[in-house]
């Protein structure tokens, strides 16, 4: 098997990512609800994982990473936290439906913006908050978020990004953000079932609680309280996949994501300039920094053959090659409107650290395969 399918999850994880979660699944209790071995050894790798996940973007105390499953939960509870009913919001045409939604159920008011310079110039429309994603998970363009944020500060508008599709494969820092939302199946290589949110200006976000239980402290308090990291943490922490992600973290930080962004990007590379003159192939993004090497984007690469469906081209590839691709709308539909592909959506190609060059040309020869087939089909 071939798998080009690393931004929906990598597949392929470190040897350690494994050996993690085993061992956490051999010893772990359940994490600061008492003092026996179990349960401290559960509560120490939770908070190495704090501590791996900070330091991975320069973020001074590791109590302001809260756990999720998801970076789709981060987002909802952010939104509940710094959100009311009938704020205004701008957005990104490219973000994520994990983005969109919370926004649509909380009534809010949402401007999405097609470009960073629109995005920028509502600024001075007196939105409450930006939430965008950093990259898109369809074309693997980046917006300038460093530009942005400045720009928000400057204006007191809160920033959330949602850094799922860049934080360990792309260089994110909390000075990017004022709340960074992630997920650990993907570049950080940890298990599904983890995330997180980050808080990089706490407490100076006033924050609503809206997750609330046992966190196995102050438990005659009526209410949760508000602090970090509890305020998002209330239940039993998934200890077992944290602890798989502190390694993934780790394989992350210790090879160095400019690093792990340049091999990738080479990839890309390789496979972009295979495909983009075969014939009917249609490539969707901002692929004209060659020279840059795309140096500012992601190794995301979304393509149609001629008038096939994507459904179609992707059910093809896995039957007669035996590679791994997703098709449709990526749960990003305003994107896809704005590339008008709404109809059929894109077979997205997305590679990690460890795929291989020979992959890539084993991949650019199928898409040749179907190119000609589809223009001799047509006639042409």
């Amino acid at each position: 098997m071939i798998y080009f399918d690393n931004a929906a999850t990598t597949l392929i994880k470190p040897d350690t990512v494994k050996q993690a979660v085993q061992d956490a699944m051999e010893r772990f209790g359940n994490p600061g609800r008492s003092f026996h071995a179990p349960s401290m050894a559960a509560a120490r790798a939770v908070y190495a994982a704090r501590e791996e996940l900070a330091r991975l973007v320069g973020l001074d105390d590791p109590l302001n990473v809260s756990f999720t499953s998801s970076a789709t939960e981060s987002l909802n509870l952010v939104t509940d936290a710094i959100l009311d009913e009938g704020d205004y919001i701008l957005t990104a045409a490219a973000s994520h439906n994990s983005v969109l939604r919370p926004l649509y159920r909380k009534k809010c008011v949402v401007t999405a913006a097609e470009s960073q310079d629109e995005l920028i110039s509502l600024l001075n429309s007196g939105p409450k908050a930006v939430i965008i994603s950093h990259g898109s998970n369809v074309t693997g363009d980046l917006d300038d978020v460093t530009i942005l944020y400045k720009a928000c500060r400057e204006r007191g508008i809160i920033l959330v990004l949602d850094a799922a599709q860049t934080l360990g494969g792309f260089p994110v820092t909390a000075d990017m953000a004022d709340t960074i939302c992630f997920t650990g199946h993907k570049s950080l290589f940890g298990p599904q079932g983890t995330g997180g949110i980050m808080m990089t200006r706490r407490p100076e976000i006033p924050l609503k609680v809206h997750k609330t239980g046992g966190t196995g402290s102050l438990s005659f308090e009526k209410l949760q309280h508000d602090r970090m990291p509890e305020l998002f943490e209330a239940g039993t922490l998934n200890s077992h996949g944290l602890n798989g992600l502190a390694a993934g973290a780790s394989f992350v930080r210790e090879l160095g994501v400019d690093t792990i962004h340049k091999r990738e990007m080479a990839l890309t590379d390789i496979f972009i300039e295979g495909v983009k003159d075969l014939p009917g192939v249609m490539i969707y993004g901002d692929f004209d920094r060659i020279s840059q090497k795309y140096a500012a984007r992601l190794p995301i690469v979304s393509i149609n053959i001629a008038d096939m469906d994507s459904g179609e081209l992707a059910e093809n590839l896995w039957n007669d090659y035996n590679i791994a691709v997703r098709p449709g709308i990526h749960c990003a539909p305003l994107i896809h409107k704005t590339l008008g592909t709404e109809s059929r959506g894109t077979a997205r190609f997305s590679f990690s650290w460890f795929n291989t060059e020979d992959e890539i040309l084993a991949g650019v020869e199928a898409i040749r395969a179907y190119a000609l087939r589809e223009q001799e089909r047509h006639g042409g």
